[in-house]
This record gives C-alpha cells, sequence and structure tokens, in this order.
C-alpha cells in the first residue's frame, strides 16, 4: 500500500456507489481517512451500493472512514456535512465534489424544477462546499478541489452533430461547463494559497448505476471506474504549484503522467 496521502483527510460526495465510492477507496488505500457521504446511508434492496458499504470496503482493507449523510440540495445539509467530517477526522484537506442528480430531457419538455435541482447539486453546493473548506487549507497552506465532471461540458462539434447530442444533454451540458469554468477561475484565485483546484471526468463512459440507468452504457466505449480513481489520487496528491487548473481526461491524463491503475500495470520482472 502507497501512502501518499498520510495524515490527509478527504471528503468525497456522491460516495455511496460508482466513481464516488470507487475514488474514495482508492485515497483511503493511499493512506487518507475519509468522510463519504451521499443520501443513501443503510443499504436498500431497492438500489446498488450504500454508504455502510463503502466504508466496510475501506476498514475491511485497513483504512479509515466515516459515513456522513447529506442531501446536497439543502444548503443546511451541506454545512452540517462539513462540520460532522471535521469532528470526525479533522480539517479537510481533500474535496472531491462527485456528487449529481442527473436528467436527460428534451430542451423544450424540460422543467425548472429538474433545471434548478441540476443546478443547485451539481453547481451551487462544488461552489458553497469549497467556501466552507478553502479558509482551513489557506491557513495550512495546502489543498485539493477535485470536481467530477463530463466531457459533454465540452462544445458539440458541428454542423452536422453526432446524434448523441440529440439525447436531451443541454441541461447536463450547461452544469458540466459551468463546472469547469468554476474549477479554472478558482484555480487561479488559489494559485498562491497553495491548493489544488481540477476537474475531472471519464474519458469513456463508465458502468455506474447512474449511467445505466440513462442508458449510456450499451454501444458505448466503456472504462472500469479504477481509472478515473487512479487520475484522482494523482490530482489529490500532486504539489499544488504544478497541477491545478486542469480539465483531465482520466485516460489521456494517465498516459500524460506515465501511469495506470495498480490492476492494470505490468507485473514486475521475477527476481533474478
Amino acid at each position: 500500500m502507497d501512502r501518499a496521502l498520510h495524515g490527509r483527510v478527504a471528503l468525497v460526495t456522491g460516495a455511496s456507489r460508482g466513481l464516488g465510492a470507487a475514488i474514495a477507496e482508492r485515497l483511503a488505500e493511499s493512506g487518507a481517512s475519509v468522510a463519504v457521504s451521499a443520501r443513501t446511508l443503510d443499504h436498500d434492496d431497492r438500489q446498488e451500493g450504500s454508504l455502510r458499504d463503502t466504508v466496510d470496503r475501506i476498514t475491511s482493507a485497513g483504512g479509515e472512514a466515516v459515513a456522513v449523510q447529506c442531501d446536497l440540495s439543502d444548503s443546511d445539509d451541506r454545512t452540517r456535512m462539513i462540520a460532522e467530517t471535521v469532528g470526525a477526522l479533522g480539517p479537510i484537506d481533500i474535496l472531491v465534489n462527485n456528487a449529481a442528480v442527473t436528467f436527460l430531457a428534451p430542451y423544450e419538455t424540460f422543467s425548472e424544477k429538474r433545471f434548478r435541482l441540476m443546478f443547485e447539486v451539481q453547481v451551487r453546493a462544488p461552489y458553497e462546499l469549497g467556501q466552507l473548506v478553502v479558509p482551513g487549507m489557506k491557513q495550512r497552506g495546502a489543498g485539493w478541489i477535485l470536481n467530477i465532471t463530463s466531457r459533454a461540458g465540452v462544445h458539440p462539434a458541428g454542423p452536422p452533430f453526432d446524434p448523441v447530442h440529440k439525447g436531451g444533454f443541454t441541461v447536463y451540458g450547461m452544469v458540466k461547463a459551468a463546472l469547469d469554468r468554476y474549477t479554472t477561475a478558482l484555480a487561479a484565485e488559489l494559485y498562491d494559497d497553495g491548493i489544488a483546484v481540477n476537474s475531472l471526468a471519464p474519458w469513456h463512459n463508465v458502468a455506474t448505476p447512474g449511467a445505466s440507468h440513462h442508458d449510456l452504457v450499451d454501444g458505448f466505449a466503456q472504462e472500469g471506474p479504477e481509472w478515473v480513481a487512479e487520475a484522482a489520487l494523482v490530482l489529490c496528491s500532486s504539489s499544488p504549484s504544478q497541477l491545478t487548473g486542469r480539465i483531465a481526461y482520466s485516460q489521456p491524463f494517465l498516459a500524460e503522467v506515465q501511469t495506470r491503475p495498480p490492476s492494470h500495470r505490468p507485473a514486475p520482472p521475477p527476481a533474478s
């Protein structure tokens, strides 16, 4: 087990399943004490994964983790989540904004309620959580904020346009583009404070419960969540003076830094 994050405290939102759980487990494997947050605290047969499940996997592997249930659409709940994390583990060094609420529907029928909820969870919540943790990061002279984004935030190329853009991605693209713009602006603002701010997206679709729900798996190139988790580890452990303000894509980024997930690395040569 590498210990690059020994002594660090990380908070990962949306960590009951999927990418959030994979990132939390990888950070814990590297020595971080991890708070995992989501709405699903206990196991429920109606859906895959829970915070208890994520915590159990981390602690069974020898790591430290706590579960903090939170509805990220509620500002008071966000403030409580930060306070409970600090109370349980100490000041937060690493914030991973992974939680998302996603609806895909045609532009002309997209409801105001869904529009507001997506922006609240995927834009306002990361912004406010940053405001809550940055003062402590500044005091300690170091910190890492990682926003999980999507290639949907990139402007569609065309005309003609790929048929995938006809699948109700307008609002989803808006929130991810806003998240990426927030990332680069905040990275510039906090650079002299030793705080890294980056965005990370899967290079291909990942077969998470959310992607499967929106039929974004079948027929598309896929990658395992371990690629995103490994890229997250690099972005949350590298020097903020060297690696900040990036909109990174998992596999190309890992190729750039010349690493892979442990399970994909070549076996060491036999001892002579």
